[in-house]
Protein backbone atom coordinates (compact mmCIF):
# COMPACT_ATOMS: atom_id res chain seq x y z
CA UNK A 1 0.00 0.00 0.00
CA UNK A 2 1.66 3.20 -1.24
CA UNK A 3 1.11 5.99 1.55
CA UNK A 4 0.47 9.44 -0.05
CA UNK A 5 2.57 12.58 0.66
CA UNK A 6 1.12 15.21 2.58
CA UNK A 7 2.05 18.96 2.68
CA UNK A 8 4.59 18.11 5.39
CA UNK A 9 5.92 15.16 4.18
CA UNK A 10 6.21 16.28 0.11
CA UNK A 11 7.35 13.84 -2.05
CA UNK A 12 11.05 13.17 -2.86
CA UNK A 13 11.58 11.54 -6.73
CA UNK A 14 13.43 7.94 -6.17
CA UNK A 15 16.46 9.38 -7.83
CA UNK A 16 16.91 11.90 -5.23
CA UNK A 17 15.59 9.35 -2.45
CA UNK A 18 17.93 6.53 -3.02
CA UNK A 19 20.86 8.49 -4.06
CA UNK A 20 24.22 6.55 -2.48
CA UNK A 21 25.89 8.08 -0.05
CA UNK A 22 28.63 5.36 0.62
CA UNK A 23 30.57 3.31 -1.78
CA UNK A 24 28.43 0.47 -0.41
CA UNK A 25 25.58 1.70 -1.85
CA UNK A 26 27.03 2.93 -5.27
CA UNK A 27 26.07 0.00 -8.20
CA UNK A 28 27.90 -0.68 -11.16
CA UNK A 29 31.39 0.79 -10.26
CA UNK A 30 33.46 -2.15 -8.55
CA UNK A 31 36.49 -1.38 -10.10
CA UNK A 32 36.21 2.24 -9.59
CA UNK A 33 35.60 1.32 -6.00
CA UNK A 34 38.61 -1.81 -5.61
CA UNK A 35 40.98 0.99 -7.22
CA UNK A 36 40.24 3.79 -4.22
CA UNK A 37 39.97 1.40 -1.74
CA UNK A 38 43.41 0.36 -2.46
CA UNK A 39 44.89 4.02 -2.53
CA UNK A 40 43.11 4.89 0.51
CA UNK A 41 44.54 1.71 2.50
CA UNK A 42 48.11 2.68 1.28
CA UNK A 43 47.63 6.34 1.59
CA UNK A 44 48.25 6.70 -1.89
CA UNK A 45 45.40 9.70 -2.20
CA UNK A 46 45.49 11.91 -5.09
CA UNK A 47 44.82 15.70 -5.02
CA UNK A 48 42.68 15.61 -7.84
CA UNK A 49 40.28 13.43 -9.75
CA UNK A 50 38.44 13.16 -12.82
CA UNK A 51 35.19 10.89 -13.18
CA UNK A 52 33.59 10.56 -16.63
CA UNK A 53 30.97 8.62 -17.97
CA UNK A 54 27.65 9.25 -19.85
CA UNK A 55 24.76 11.02 -17.71
CA UNK A 56 23.22 9.52 -14.53
CA UNK A 57 25.66 6.92 -13.87
CA UNK A 58 26.78 8.82 -10.89
CA UNK A 59 29.32 11.16 -11.37
CA UNK A 60 28.31 13.20 -8.78
CA UNK A 61 27.28 10.94 -6.54
CA UNK A 62 30.63 9.68 -6.24
CA UNK A 63 32.27 13.14 -6.21
CA UNK A 64 30.18 13.80 -2.98
CA UNK A 65 30.81 10.54 -1.41
CA UNK A 66 34.91 11.00 -2.27
CA UNK A 67 34.67 14.83 -0.72
CA UNK A 68 33.26 12.60 2.67
CA UNK A 69 35.74 9.92 2.52
CA UNK A 70 38.39 12.60 2.73
CA UNK A 71 36.96 14.70 5.61
CA UNK A 72 35.46 11.41 7.59
CA UNK A 73 35.90 12.08 11.08
CA UNK A 74 34.77 10.31 13.97
CA UNK A 75 35.10 11.01 17.63
CA UNK A 76 38.25 8.88 17.46
CA UNK A 77 39.60 12.46 15.17
CA UNK A 78 39.77 12.83 11.42
CA UNK A 79 41.08 9.85 9.09
CA UNK A 80 40.59 9.48 5.57
CA UNK A 81 38.95 6.05 4.95
CA UNK A 82 35.96 4.23 2.60
CA UNK A 83 34.24 2.53 5.66
CA UNK A 84 31.26 5.37 5.94
CA UNK A 85 29.04 2.67 7.63
CA UNK A 86 28.76 4.64 10.38
CA UNK A 87 27.97 8.51 9.68
CA UNK A 88 30.89 11.02 10.57
CA UNK A 89 30.96 14.61 11.73
CA UNK A 90 30.73 16.42 8.27
CA UNK A 91 28.67 13.45 6.53
CA UNK A 92 25.40 15.26 6.77
CA UNK A 93 26.36 18.07 5.30
CA UNK A 94 28.42 16.87 2.34
CA UNK A 95 25.93 14.73 1.07
CA UNK A 96 23.31 17.40 1.55
CA UNK A 97 25.64 19.75 -0.38
CA UNK A 98 25.75 22.32 2.23
CA UNK A 99 29.14 21.84 4.13
CA UNK A 100 31.36 25.50 3.86
CA UNK A 101 34.31 23.32 2.74
CA UNK A 102 33.15 21.67 -0.07
CA UNK A 103 32.46 23.84 -2.76
CA UNK A 104 30.65 22.74 -5.70
CA UNK A 105 30.60 24.74 -9.22
CA UNK A 106 28.78 23.82 -12.30
CA UNK A 107 31.08 25.01 -14.96
CA UNK A 108 28.06 24.91 -17.44
CA UNK A 109 26.80 28.40 -15.68
CA UNK A 110 30.25 29.24 -14.56
CA UNK A 111 32.62 29.11 -17.78
CA UNK A 112 34.47 32.27 -17.48
CA UNK A 113 38.38 33.04 -15.82
CA UNK A 114 36.66 35.16 -13.05
CA UNK A 115 34.91 31.62 -11.36
CA UNK A 116 38.51 30.29 -11.77
CA UNK A 117 40.16 33.05 -9.96
CA UNK A 118 38.17 32.87 -6.66
CA UNK A 119 39.16 29.19 -6.43
CA UNK A 120 42.08 29.68 -6.91
CA UNK A 121 42.18 32.50 -4.00
CA UNK A 122 40.00 30.21 -2.27
CA UNK A 123 42.75 27.55 -2.49
CA UNK A 124 44.79 30.17 -0.58
CA UNK A 125 43.16 29.75 2.79
CA UNK A 126 42.82 26.51 5.07
CA UNK A 127 39.44 24.84 5.81
CA UNK A 128 37.59 25.67 8.33
CA UNK A 129 36.14 22.74 9.79
CA UNK A 130 36.96 19.84 7.93
CA UNK A 131 40.93 18.21 7.11
CA UNK A 132 40.29 18.85 3.53
CA UNK A 133 38.99 21.53 1.04
CA UNK A 134 37.55 19.80 -1.88
CA UNK A 135 36.35 21.76 -5.05
CA UNK A 136 33.81 19.67 -6.55
CA UNK A 137 33.75 21.37 -10.81
CA UNK A 138 30.67 19.43 -12.54
CA UNK A 139 30.64 19.52 -16.68
CA UNK A 140 34.16 20.37 -16.37
CA UNK A 141 34.74 20.31 -20.22
CA UNK A 142 32.33 23.56 -20.65
CA UNK A 143 35.29 25.94 -19.13
CA UNK A 144 36.95 28.48 -22.12
CA UNK A 145 40.53 27.90 -22.68
CA UNK A 146 41.69 30.86 -20.31
CA UNK A 147 39.49 29.19 -17.11
CA UNK A 148 41.63 26.02 -18.54
CA UNK A 149 44.92 27.86 -18.11
CA UNK A 150 44.22 30.02 -14.71
CA UNK A 151 43.60 26.33 -13.14
CA UNK A 152 46.92 24.60 -14.41
CA UNK A 153 49.33 26.22 -12.03
CA UNK A 154 47.23 25.63 -8.87
CA UNK A 155 45.50 21.92 -9.80
CA UNK A 156 49.71 20.91 -10.55
CA UNK A 157 50.74 22.30 -7.12
CA UNK A 158 47.55 22.48 -4.86
CA UNK A 159 47.89 23.50 -1.03
CA UNK A 160 48.18 20.00 1.01
CA UNK A 161 44.22 20.38 2.36
CA UNK A 162 43.06 21.09 -1.47
CA UNK A 163 41.31 18.00 -3.41
CA UNK A 164 39.63 19.09 -7.00
CA UNK A 165 37.27 16.57 -8.18
CA UNK A 166 36.23 17.06 -11.94
CA UNK A 167 33.44 15.41 -13.60
CA UNK A 168 32.38 15.36 -17.22
CA UNK A 169 30.44 13.53 -20.25
CA UNK A 170 32.85 14.72 -22.80
CA UNK A 171 36.36 13.74 -21.51
CA UNK A 172 37.67 14.55 -24.87
CA UNK A 173 36.73 17.96 -24.61
CA UNK A 174 39.17 18.13 -21.44
CA UNK A 175 42.80 19.92 -22.44
CA UNK A 176 45.81 16.88 -21.85
CA UNK A 177 47.38 19.19 -19.64
CA UNK A 178 44.57 19.50 -17.15
CA UNK A 179 44.04 14.93 -17.95
CA UNK A 180 46.97 14.57 -17.06
CA UNK A 181 47.10 16.42 -13.60
CA UNK A 182 44.48 13.91 -12.53
CA UNK A 183 43.51 9.92 -11.74
CA UNK A 184 41.06 9.48 -14.08
CA UNK A 185 37.99 7.42 -13.28
CA UNK A 186 36.03 6.13 -16.61
CA UNK A 187 32.13 5.33 -14.88
CA UNK A 188 30.47 2.70 -16.89
CA UNK A 189 27.00 2.23 -18.14
CA UNK A 190 25.03 -0.74 -15.62
CA UNK A 191 24.43 -3.73 -16.21
CA UNK A 192 21.06 -4.64 -17.14
CA UNK A 193 21.82 -7.82 -14.56
CA UNK A 194 22.73 -5.17 -11.64
CA UNK A 195 19.91 -2.64 -12.58
CA UNK A 196 17.20 -4.83 -12.73
CA UNK A 197 18.59 -6.39 -9.52
CA UNK A 198 18.46 -2.75 -8.04
CA UNK A 199 15.47 -1.68 -8.93
CA UNK A 200 13.06 -4.83 -7.80
CA UNK A 201 14.71 -4.16 -5.17
CA UNK A 202 13.81 -0.52 -4.56
CA UNK A 203 10.77 -1.59 -5.85
CA UNK A 204 9.91 -4.43 -3.05
CA UNK A 205 11.32 -1.47 -0.70
CA UNK A 206 8.04 1.02 -1.63
CA UNK A 207 5.88 -1.82 -2.01
CA UNK A 208 5.14 -1.26 -5.37
CA UNK A 209 4.10 -4.47 -7.57
CA UNK A 210 6.25 -4.76 -11.10
CA UNK A 211 5.77 -7.54 -13.84
CA UNK A 212 9.20 -8.59 -14.94
CA UNK A 213 8.66 -7.64 -18.41
CA UNK A 214 7.73 -4.34 -17.35
CA UNK A 215 10.90 -4.06 -15.41
CA UNK A 216 12.86 -5.29 -18.32
CA UNK A 217 11.60 -2.85 -21.01
CA UNK A 218 12.28 0.49 -18.39
CA UNK A 219 16.17 -1.28 -17.80
CA UNK A 220 16.50 -1.36 -21.86
CA UNK A 221 14.98 2.53 -22.58
CA UNK A 222 17.11 3.58 -19.31
CA UNK A 223 20.44 2.74 -21.41
CA UNK A 224 22.58 1.94 -18.79
CA UNK A 225 21.90 4.55 -16.49
CA UNK A 226 20.83 5.04 -13.17
CA UNK A 227 19.21 8.55 -12.86
CA UNK A 228 17.28 7.57 -16.25
CA UNK A 229 15.90 4.20 -15.00
CA UNK A 230 14.58 5.78 -11.78
CA UNK A 231 13.30 8.61 -13.25
CA UNK A 232 10.94 5.95 -15.62
CA UNK A 233 10.46 3.78 -12.92
CA UNK A 234 8.91 7.11 -10.97
CA UNK A 235 6.71 8.06 -14.34
CA UNK A 236 5.87 4.30 -14.73
CA UNK A 237 4.37 4.53 -11.33
CA UNK A 238 2.67 7.74 -11.59
CA UNK A 239 1.57 6.37 -15.59
CA UNK A 240 -0.17 3.19 -13.73
CA UNK A 241 -1.69 4.61 -11.07
CA UNK A 242 1.13 2.68 -8.21
CA UNK A 243 2.35 -0.02 -9.85
CA UNK A 244 4.20 -1.01 -13.26
CA UNK A 245 2.66 -2.79 -15.35
CA UNK A 246 3.44 -3.85 -19.16
CA UNK A 247 0.63 -2.46 -20.84
CA UNK A 248 1.19 0.59 -18.81
CA UNK A 249 4.97 0.87 -19.68
CA UNK A 250 4.36 0.19 -23.43
CA UNK A 251 1.80 3.30 -23.64
CA UNK A 252 4.03 5.75 -21.46
CA UNK A 253 7.27 4.90 -23.88
CA UNK A 254 5.39 4.59 -27.32
CA UNK A 255 6.71 1.08 -27.58
CA UNK A 256 5.52 -1.19 -30.20
CA UNK A 257 4.56 -4.73 -28.76
CA UNK A 258 7.89 -6.85 -29.02
CA UNK A 259 5.60 -10.17 -30.26
CA UNK A 260 4.29 -8.21 -32.33
CA UNK A 261 6.96 -6.83 -33.87
CA UNK A 262 8.72 -9.91 -33.90
CA UNK A 263 5.39 -11.13 -36.06
CA UNK A 264 6.38 -8.37 -38.21
CA UNK A 265 9.62 -8.91 -39.22
CA UNK A 266 8.53 -12.90 -39.73
CA UNK A 267 6.21 -11.39 -42.91
CA UNK A 268 8.92 -8.71 -44.30
CA UNK A 269 11.35 -12.01 -43.96
CA UNK A 270 8.77 -14.13 -45.59
CA UNK A 271 7.33 -11.35 -48.24
CA UNK A 272 4.39 -10.52 -47.26
CA UNK A 273 4.00 -7.17 -47.90
CA UNK A 274 0.49 -6.70 -47.57
CA UNK A 275 0.20 -8.66 -44.31
CA UNK A 276 2.98 -6.65 -42.94
CA UNK A 277 1.50 -3.36 -44.11
CA UNK A 278 -1.38 -3.96 -41.85
CA UNK A 279 0.57 -5.05 -39.05
CA UNK A 280 2.26 -2.13 -39.28
CA UNK A 281 -0.68 0.33 -39.74
CA UNK A 282 -2.12 -1.76 -36.79
CA UNK A 283 0.77 -0.54 -34.52
CA UNK A 284 0.45 2.96 -35.86
CA UNK A 285 -3.19 3.20 -34.69
CA UNK A 286 -2.05 1.50 -31.42
CA UNK A 287 0.01 4.58 -30.70
CA UNK A 288 3.57 3.37 -32.21
CA UNK A 289 5.55 6.01 -34.12
CA UNK A 290 6.41 4.94 -37.14
CA UNK A 291 10.04 5.74 -36.37
CA UNK A 292 9.79 3.93 -33.36
CA UNK A 293 8.69 0.62 -35.53
CA UNK A 294 11.74 1.33 -37.76
CA UNK A 295 13.64 1.64 -34.53
CA UNK A 296 12.46 -1.65 -33.40
CA UNK A 297 12.79 -4.11 -36.30
CA UNK A 298 16.31 -2.75 -36.35
CA UNK A 299 16.78 -3.70 -33.03
CA UNK A 300 15.19 -7.12 -33.36
CA UNK A 301 17.15 -7.56 -36.85
CA UNK A 302 20.45 -6.80 -34.76
CA UNK A 303 19.81 -8.76 -31.60
CA UNK A 304 18.91 -12.32 -34.54
CA UNK A 305 22.95 -11.19 -35.69
CA UNK A 306 23.76 -11.35 -32.12
CA UNK A 307 21.97 -14.68 -31.43
CA UNK A 308 22.89 -15.79 -34.84
CA UNK A 309 27.15 -15.48 -34.74
CA UNK A 310 26.89 -15.48 -30.35
CA UNK A 311 24.04 -18.04 -29.39
CA UNK A 312 24.46 -17.47 -25.74
CA UNK A 313 23.35 -13.62 -26.17
CA UNK A 314 19.66 -15.69 -25.49
CA UNK A 315 20.92 -15.14 -21.63
CA UNK A 316 20.62 -11.05 -21.58
CA UNK A 317 17.98 -10.33 -18.88
CA UNK A 318 16.57 -8.04 -20.50
CA UNK A 319 14.97 -10.07 -23.09
CA UNK A 320 11.32 -10.64 -23.26
CA UNK A 321 10.51 -14.57 -23.84
CA UNK A 322 9.73 -13.93 -27.41
CA UNK A 323 12.60 -12.47 -27.92
CA UNK A 324 14.95 -15.38 -26.66
CA UNK A 325 12.75 -18.27 -28.35
CA UNK A 326 11.70 -16.57 -31.45
CA UNK A 327 14.64 -15.03 -32.02
CA UNK A 328 16.84 -18.21 -31.87
CA UNK A 329 14.89 -19.71 -34.41
CA UNK A 330 15.23 -16.77 -36.68
CA UNK A 331 18.74 -16.58 -36.02
CA UNK A 332 19.00 -20.64 -37.21
CA UNK A 333 16.65 -20.00 -40.36
CA UNK A 334 17.76 -16.69 -41.77
CA UNK A 335 20.92 -16.23 -43.76
CA UNK A 336 23.88 -13.71 -42.22
CA UNK A 337 23.78 -11.50 -45.87
CA UNK A 338 19.95 -11.53 -45.31
CA UNK A 339 20.35 -9.78 -41.71
CA UNK A 340 23.03 -7.08 -42.59
CA UNK A 341 21.14 -6.26 -45.74
CA UNK A 342 18.15 -5.64 -43.95
CA UNK A 343 19.97 -3.86 -41.38
CA UNK A 344 21.48 -1.35 -43.62
CA UNK A 345 17.58 -0.88 -45.36
CA UNK A 346 16.25 0.36 -41.93
CA UNK A 347 18.76 2.44 -40.69
CA UNK A 348 18.49 4.46 -44.12
CA UNK A 349 15.14 4.09 -43.80
CA UNK A 350 15.12 6.18 -39.93
CA UNK A 351 16.70 8.98 -42.04
CA UNK A 352 14.38 8.95 -45.10
CA UNK A 353 11.57 9.09 -41.60
CA UNK A 354 13.64 12.13 -40.05
CA UNK A 355 13.55 13.78 -43.38
CA UNK A 356 10.17 13.09 -44.75
CA UNK A 357 6.53 15.37 -44.20
CA UNK A 358 4.03 12.00 -43.60
CA UNK A 359 6.43 9.26 -41.43
CA UNK A 360 3.92 7.20 -41.62
CA UNK A 361 3.93 6.28 -45.72
CA UNK A 362 7.49 6.60 -45.62
CA UNK A 363 7.80 4.05 -43.04
CA UNK A 364 5.50 1.57 -45.51
CA UNK A 365 7.98 2.62 -47.85
CA UNK A 366 10.60 1.10 -45.92
CA UNK A 367 8.76 -1.98 -45.50
CA UNK A 368 8.20 -2.17 -49.10
CA UNK A 369 11.56 -1.82 -49.98
CA UNK A 370 12.75 -4.50 -47.07
CA UNK A 371 10.10 -7.10 -48.10
CA UNK A 372 10.95 -7.29 -52.10
CA UNK A 373 15.10 -7.33 -50.85
CA UNK A 374 15.07 -9.82 -48.27
CA UNK A 375 15.11 -12.62 -50.32
CA UNK A 376 17.34 -11.34 -53.27
CA UNK A 377 20.55 -13.38 -53.98
CA UNK A 378 24.04 -13.12 -53.21
CA UNK A 379 26.06 -11.63 -56.22
CA UNK A 380 27.77 -15.28 -55.79
CA UNK A 381 24.54 -17.36 -56.09
CA UNK A 382 23.57 -14.54 -58.98
CA UNK A 383 26.71 -15.79 -61.13
CA UNK A 384 26.13 -19.19 -60.57
CA UNK A 385 22.68 -19.42 -61.71
CA UNK A 386 23.67 -17.35 -64.71
CA UNK A 387 26.92 -19.44 -65.22
CA UNK A 388 24.66 -23.12 -65.14
CA UNK A 389 21.50 -21.76 -67.22
CA UNK A 390 21.30 -22.99 -70.70
CA UNK A 391 21.14 -20.99 -73.41
CA UNK A 392 18.26 -21.62 -75.26
CA UNK A 393 17.47 -19.51 -78.34
CA UNK A 394 14.42 -17.98 -78.70
CA UNK A 395 12.40 -15.64 -80.65
CA UNK A 396 13.84 -12.13 -81.77
CA UNK A 397 12.98 -9.53 -79.14
CA UNK A 398 10.32 -7.12 -79.54
CA UNK A 399 10.22 -3.30 -79.37
CA UNK A 400 10.63 -2.61 -75.46
CA UNK A 401 8.13 -0.42 -73.81
CA UNK A 402 8.84 3.61 -73.68
CA UNK A 403 9.96 4.05 -69.98
CA UNK A 404 10.12 7.99 -70.27
CA UNK A 405 11.69 9.25 -73.30
CA UNK A 406 14.75 10.54 -74.83
CA UNK A 407 17.59 8.60 -72.48
CA UNK A 408 16.16 5.36 -73.68
CA UNK A 409 18.93 2.77 -75.15
CA UNK A 410 17.89 0.76 -77.80
CA UNK A 411 19.48 -2.57 -78.74
CA UNK A 412 18.73 -3.84 -82.07
CA UNK A 413 19.31 -7.44 -83.79
CA UNK A 414 20.62 -6.81 -87.36
CA UNK A 415 19.07 -8.90 -89.96
CA UNK A 416 22.24 -9.38 -91.85
CA UNK A 417 25.54 -7.61 -92.17
CA UNK A 418 26.88 -7.21 -95.99
CA UNK A 419 30.07 -8.30 -96.31
CA UNK A 420 32.77 -5.86 -96.13
CA UNK A 421 35.98 -5.40 -94.33
CA UNK A 422 35.40 -7.05 -90.90
CA UNK A 423 38.10 -8.23 -88.92
CA UNK A 424 39.20 -12.17 -88.89
CA UNK A 425 38.02 -13.85 -86.23
CA UNK A 426 41.22 -15.71 -84.63
CA UNK A 427 41.86 -18.34 -82.68
CA UNK A 428 43.58 -18.13 -79.14
CA UNK A 429 47.18 -19.32 -79.24
CA UNK A 430 47.79 -20.56 -75.31
CA UNK A 431 48.45 -23.87 -76.47
CA UNK A 432 51.04 -23.35 -79.08
CA UNK A 433 54.01 -21.55 -79.06
CA UNK A 434 54.38 -20.19 -82.30
CA UNK A 435 52.02 -18.11 -83.70
CA UNK A 436 51.00 -18.87 -87.11
CA UNK A 437 49.61 -15.73 -88.60
CA UNK A 438 50.03 -11.77 -87.94
CA UNK A 439 46.97 -11.71 -85.94
CA UNK A 440 47.94 -14.67 -83.81
CA UNK A 441 51.00 -12.54 -82.70
CA UNK A 442 48.45 -9.82 -81.46
CA UNK A 443 46.76 -12.36 -79.10
CA UNK A 444 50.10 -13.47 -78.34
CA UNK A 445 51.05 -9.81 -77.02
CA UNK A 446 47.40 -9.83 -75.39
CA UNK A 447 48.03 -13.29 -73.27
CA UNK A 448 51.91 -11.91 -72.19
CA UNK A 449 50.27 -8.76 -71.53
CA UNK A 450 52.78 -6.55 -73.42
CA UNK A 451 50.24 -3.65 -74.33
CA UNK A 452 52.77 -0.98 -75.79
CA UNK A 453 53.53 -4.24 -77.95
CA UNK A 454 49.46 -4.79 -78.30
CA UNK A 455 48.72 -1.27 -79.16
CA UNK A 456 51.87 -0.84 -81.86
CA UNK A 457 50.35 -4.51 -83.83
CA UNK A 458 46.79 -2.46 -83.77
CA UNK A 459 47.20 1.04 -84.13
CA UNK A 460 50.95 1.70 -85.81
CA UNK A 461 51.86 -1.33 -87.91
CA UNK A 462 50.36 -2.64 -91.43
CA UNK A 463 51.54 -6.19 -92.09
CA UNK A 464 52.86 -6.58 -95.50
CA UNK A 465 53.90 -10.44 -95.45
CA UNK A 466 54.22 -12.65 -93.07
CA UNK A 467 56.22 -16.07 -92.73
CA UNK A 468 56.78 -17.96 -89.49
CA UNK A 469 60.22 -16.52 -88.25
CA UNK A 470 60.18 -13.18 -91.25
CA UNK A 471 57.79 -10.65 -90.66
CA UNK A 472 57.49 -7.49 -93.66
CA UNK A 473 55.70 -4.22 -92.11
CA UNK A 474 55.16 -1.12 -92.86
CA UNK A 475 54.63 1.39 -90.31
CA UNK A 476 52.23 4.49 -90.08
CA UNK A 477 53.69 7.95 -89.87
CA UNK A 478 53.50 8.32 -85.50
CA UNK A 479 54.81 5.19 -85.20
CA UNK A 480 58.31 4.43 -82.98
CA UNK A 481 60.97 2.87 -85.55
CA UNK A 482 62.23 1.19 -82.35
CA UNK A 483 59.09 -0.59 -82.39
CA UNK A 484 60.34 -3.19 -84.95
CA UNK A 485 63.55 -3.96 -82.78
CA UNK A 486 61.72 -4.83 -79.90
CA UNK A 487 59.19 -6.70 -81.77
CA UNK A 488 62.09 -8.69 -83.12
CA UNK A 489 63.09 -9.28 -79.47
CA UNK A 490 59.82 -10.41 -77.40
CA UNK A 491 58.82 -13.11 -80.33
CA UNK A 492 62.14 -14.79 -79.68
CA UNK A 493 61.42 -14.49 -75.96
CA UNK A 494 57.81 -15.95 -76.40
CA UNK A 495 58.60 -18.51 -79.24
CA UNK A 496 62.10 -19.43 -78.34
CA UNK A 497 63.41 -19.00 -81.84
CA UNK A 498 64.32 -15.75 -83.57
CA UNK A 499 62.40 -13.95 -86.08
CA UNK A 500 63.24 -11.18 -88.74
CA UNK A 501 61.05 -8.17 -88.79
CA UNK A 502 61.60 -5.82 -91.76
CA UNK A 503 60.18 -2.43 -92.92
CA UNK A 504 58.93 -2.20 -96.65
CA UNK A 505 60.08 0.46 -98.74
CA UNK A 506 56.39 0.08 -100.43
CA UNK A 507 53.77 2.53 -99.84
CA UNK A 508 50.76 0.22 -98.36
CA UNK A 509 47.18 1.74 -98.80
CA UNK A 510 45.58 -1.34 -96.65
CA UNK A 511 44.49 -0.58 -93.09
CA UNK A 512 45.84 -1.10 -89.61
CA UNK A 513 43.73 -3.88 -87.63
CA UNK A 514 42.49 -0.64 -85.62
CA UNK A 515 41.16 0.93 -88.93
CA UNK A 516 39.94 -2.28 -90.26
CA UNK A 517 38.11 -3.43 -87.21
CA UNK A 518 36.43 0.22 -86.47
CA UNK A 519 35.48 0.66 -90.72
CA UNK A 520 33.81 -3.12 -89.99
CA UNK A 521 31.71 -1.83 -87.13
CA UNK A 522 30.84 1.35 -89.02
CA UNK A 523 29.89 -0.42 -92.01
CA UNK A 524 28.06 -2.85 -89.85
CA UNK A 525 26.14 -0.01 -87.78
CA UNK A 526 25.20 1.79 -91.42
CA UNK A 527 23.69 -1.03 -92.37
CA UNK A 528 21.82 -1.87 -89.08
CA UNK A 529 20.43 1.21 -88.81
CA UNK A 530 19.14 0.63 -92.51
CA UNK A 531 16.85 -2.00 -91.17
CA UNK A 532 13.12 -1.43 -90.81
CA UNK A 533 12.76 -2.62 -87.25
CA UNK A 534 15.62 -0.10 -86.25
CA UNK A 535 14.26 2.52 -88.05
CA UNK A 536 10.56 2.31 -86.02
CA UNK A 537 12.18 2.06 -82.78
CA UNK A 538 14.67 5.51 -83.52
CA UNK A 539 11.13 7.28 -84.96
CA UNK A 540 9.17 5.86 -81.54
CA UNK A 541 11.66 7.20 -78.92
CA UNK A 542 13.34 10.42 -80.18
CA UNK A 543 16.38 10.65 -78.77
CA UNK A 544 17.72 6.69 -78.88
CA UNK A 545 20.90 5.75 -79.78
CA UNK A 546 22.12 2.45 -81.20
CA UNK A 547 24.82 1.04 -78.42
CA UNK A 548 25.07 -2.66 -79.53
CA UNK A 549 24.89 -5.05 -82.37
CA UNK A 550 24.77 -8.60 -82.56
CA UNK A 551 23.95 -10.58 -86.56
CA UNK A 552 22.44 -13.62 -86.90
CA UNK A 553 21.75 -14.24 -90.61
CA UNK A 554 19.03 -16.94 -90.03
CA UNK A 555 16.70 -14.35 -88.28
CA UNK A 556 16.26 -11.97 -91.15
CA UNK A 557 12.57 -13.32 -91.34
CA UNK A 558 11.81 -13.67 -87.97
CA UNK A 559 13.00 -9.55 -87.54
CA UNK A 560 10.74 -8.63 -90.91
CA UNK A 561 7.80 -10.19 -88.76
CA UNK A 562 9.08 -8.08 -85.72
CA UNK A 563 9.13 -5.18 -87.68
CA UNK A 564 5.64 -5.60 -89.49
CA UNK A 565 3.55 -6.74 -85.76
CA UNK A 566 5.43 -3.09 -84.22
CA UNK A 567 4.55 -0.83 -87.28
CA UNK A 568 0.70 -2.32 -87.15
CA UNK A 569 -0.24 -2.37 -83.17
CA UNK A 570 -3.12 -4.55 -81.81
CA UNK A 571 -6.49 -2.53 -80.72
CA UNK A 572 -6.69 -3.78 -76.94
CA UNK A 573 -10.61 -3.43 -77.04
CA UNK A 574 -10.59 -5.69 -80.81
CA UNK A 575 -8.65 -8.21 -79.17
CA UNK A 576 -11.04 -8.65 -76.32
Amino acid sequence: MVIPPTPATPYQVLARKYRPSSFESLVGQDAMVQTLGNAFATGRIHHAFILTGVRGVGKTTTARILARAFNYADETGAHPTLDLSKEGVHCAEIIAGTHVDVMEMDAASNTGIDSIREINAMTRTPPMSAPYKVFIIDEVHMLSTSAFNGLLKTLEEPPPYVKFIFATTEIRKVPVTILSRCMRFDLRRISPEVMTGYLSGLLEKESIPVEPEALSMIVRAGEGSARDCLSLTDQAIAHGGGEISVQSVRDMLGLADRARIIDLFEKLMGGDIAGALDDARALYDSGADPTTIITDLAELTHLVTRIKIVPSATDDPVLTPDERSRGAELAQRLALRVLTRTWQILSKGLTEIAQSGNGLQSAEMVLIRLAYAADLPSPDELIERLTNQPTVPGPAPSAPAPNGGGGYQARAMAPSVPPGPAPQQVPSVEARTVPQSYEQIVVLAGEKRDIAIKHALESDIKPVSFEVGRIEVALTPTANPSVVSTLSARLKEWTGRPWLVTISTKEIAAPTLREARRAAEDHARDAALEDPLVKAVMETFPGARLVNIKSRPDLSSELETAADDFETPVDPEEDE
